[in-house]
């Protein structure tokens, strides 16, 4: 049997909305998706793009400001969160208004250029534009006045350089203002969308480039792991950073600004914001790790015994990561309130069934949880559909295979499909929690706390998403 490898959707296949043709004048696409077919839909699809403050993977989990306020966000609307990501920053606006995503949601500067093709909402914070340029190699055995003598402290300067920066970024359009205030040339060294801000400023520390520009709140944090950064010329006033959305959509603009508005008198906010902006610890022990996702393609220490061992029940080795991240977020140690041990979080008398003398060990961990995921495979031979199949294993795995079974009774007496997980077994698992449908005469294992494994098993598929756009397999 081939690998199971669940697809990559990032654009939608469903039935959309017709777009229709740009209007001649304002090049505005008159795509709409407003914020009744988004609750309707079920699922609001945000557009960005990787960076290490926007979006990334470190240690198996999702992370980024952004990131985390879209999860809240979506929360309160009741929603499930798309993550759409654009490979390239110049496709933001085009893919917005072709329907690919909801939301933009990126720290997109707010220009008078973008405000005529997008809605921006309310501004998530303020910044400035700063000169990122690289100090001299002796500047530690150096004076301060030494140092600021060697570099570019006035714009000025800049007049007849070359900076580096991506083709339609607000950098871009920041130095042909200060060519028109200046009245001199200032070359632009033209860099690919692709290319994140973070690793534009690495290109700088590298010596691979000589300048470049950055808000300065990312400039701060990216030039704590390389201090011989300097980032300390302004070349801008503050300016405002937000997210947008089509023209049309205005229902989705009021809610979010609504939104943006509170989100900004609470504490949580600014703790989101420091963590990716202002705290140098955290941010550098990201850079230097190995499972960070700007760094390589990695998930855990345990990638290659999970990869061995999702070979053996044909599953990608990136779904059996999330499924053991769920279970002891990688930690070999780990052990819970209920007695399970390990990275599978094995109980101990399964762990003697399956021959794992050892629950600590890391390889035995991962071999004796995919062994015990192939008899629940196996257990529900009936289950045709191969996603449903997994789906149906991992509610076993988590809250026994017998539970499960008492839900598909359920399920069947309910009117629902007893063979589909989505949407039916996995309520009928919810109904277990209550004395009028355990005490039925057809249930044989009585109550189970429901609420575990339908959130176990969304939330295992939820992070399996986010390695798949992170993770080659």
């Amino acid at each position: 049997m081939k690998k199971i490898i669940l697809g990559l959707i990032i654009f939608a296949l469903g039935c959309q909305p017709q777009i229709d043709q740009k209007d001649k004048k304002s090049g505005v696409q008159n795509f709409s998706r407003d914020l009744d077919e988004i609750k309707e839909s079920g699922t609001l699809k945000a557009l960005t793009i990787y960076s290490g403050t926007t979006y990334f993977l470190y240690k198996g989990r999702p992370m980024g400001f952004e990131y985390e306020l879209l999860e809240r966000f979506a929360e309160d609307l009741g929603v499930e969160l798309e993550m759409v990501i654009a490979k390239d920053e110049n496709d933001l606006i085009e893919l917005l208004q072709n329907g690919d995503g909801d939301l933009l949601a990126y720290g997109y500067t707010i220009t008078e250029s973008r405000k005529k093709l997008i809605n921006f909402t309310t501004p998530l914070y303020l910044s400035h534009q700063v000169l990122i340029q690289k100090k001299p190699d002796n500047w530690r055995q150096m004076k301060l006045h030494e140092i600021k003598n060697k570099l570019v402290t006035n714009p000025v300067q800049l007049i007849g350089d070359t900076i580096s920066v991506k083709k339609n970024s607000s950098y871009a359009s920041r130095i042909k203002n200060l060519e028109y205030e200046l009245g001199e040339k200032i070359y632009i060294d033209t860099l690919e969308g692709t290319l994140s801000t973070d690793k534009i400023i690495k290109k700088v520390a590298d010596g691979e480039v000589k300048f470049t520009i950055a808000d300065e709140n990312i400039a701060f944090i990216n030039s704590s792991y390389y201090p011989i950064l300097d980032i300390s010329t302004p070349l801008s006033l503050s300016q405002r950073i937000g997210w947008a959305v089509r023209k049309k959509d205005t229902q989705l603009l009021s809610t979010v600004n609504q939104w943006l508005e509170n989100a900004k008198k609470t504490t949580d906010y600014h703790v989101i914001y420091n963590k990716y902006f202002k705290n140098k610890r955290l941010h550098n022990n990201r850079v230097r790790s190995d499972f960070y996702s700007l760094n390589d393609n990695k998930i855990s220490p345990y990638d290659d015994i999970i990869k061995k061992n999702a070979d053996l029940i044909n599953w990608d080795w990136r779904l059996l990561a999330s499924v053991s991240y769920q279970e002891s977020q990688f930690i070999p140690d780990k052990d819970s309130w209920a007695g399970a041990s390990g990275l599978m979080q094995i109980m101990p008398a399964t762990a003697k069934e399956l021959g794992v003398t050892d629950p600590y060990s890391p390889e035995q961990s991962l071999s004796g949880g995919a062994t015990y995921l192939k008899q629940m495979l196996e257990s529900h031979e009936n289950i045709t559909d191969s996603i449903q199949k997994i789906k149906f294993a991992l509610g076993s795995y988590n809250c026994g295979l017998y539970h499960v079974k008492d839900a598909q009774k359920l399920a069947e007496a309910q009117g629902l499909n007893p063979f589909v997980w989505d949407d039916n077994v996995e309520l009928a698992l919810l109904d277990l929690s209550f004395p009028e449908n355990y005490n039925k005469s057809y249930i044989k294992y009585g109550y189970v706390r429901g609420e575990e494994p339908f959130n176990y098993v969304r939330q295992i598929f939820k992070r399996y998403e986010h390695y798949k756009r992170f993770i080659d397999n």
